[in-house]
């Protein structure tokens, strides 16, 4: 898929909305439409435009229809629109990825006691994990030492909201103080 295509496809308000709507559930199509406030027919057709980019999938049974996110096609599509910046850095010996990172651009490097962590890559904050050759270490980033010609990626997590927990103290509790 184009960028410009992605970029009209998610240009939609609605289509947008179903996809905020099947990042947390599957849903059947009179819900979706229901929950957005549109018609069966409309939400259907937008619904096949999603699906048609691949970036929502869809089950029958009998008359009933079931969407669900793409959620593999969606991290898929974000990569393609090529936001991320490649540099290549040359090192002498076995080194620690936490060195490599401090002589790249772009990323910003703190240390906190003992420790250093990543802060920032092009000046966004956050929290950052990284694979090394495509698989996840086990190691912290400034335990890995790279001993042969490697490729690093830098991934920053995003954070989605899961699950909200409301806290509430008891009566009894506050009657204490």
């Amino acid at each position: 898929m184009k960028n410009v295509d992605l970029i009209k496809l998610l240009g939609s308000k609605t289509r947008r909305e179903i996809l905020k709507i099947l990042a947390k559930e599957e849903k059947h199509l009179s819900g979706l439409a229901r929950e957005i406030g549109i018609s069966i027919p409309v939400a259907y057709r937008h619904c096949k435009i999603l699906e048609k980019c691949g970036l929502i999938t869809s089950k029958k049974f009998g008359r009933t229809i079931i969407f669900r996110l793409s959620k593999v096609n969606v991290e898929e599509i974000l990569n393609s629109l090529d936001i991320c910046s490649i540099q290549e850095i040359e090192i002498n010996e076995k080194t620690s990825i936490i060195e490599i990172l401090k002589k790249t651009c772009g990323v910003e490097v703190k240390k906190f006691g003992e420790k250093e962590y990543l802060v920032s890559v092009d000046g966004e904050k956050g929290f950052y994990i990284y694979e090394v050759n495509g698989e996840l270490p086990s190691l912290p980033i400034n335990e890995f030492e790279i001993e042969q010609d490697s490729r690093i990626v830098l991934k920053k997590l995003v954070p989605i909201k899961k699950k909200e927990i409301i806290v509430r103290f008891s009566k009894k509790y506050k009657k204490l103080f």
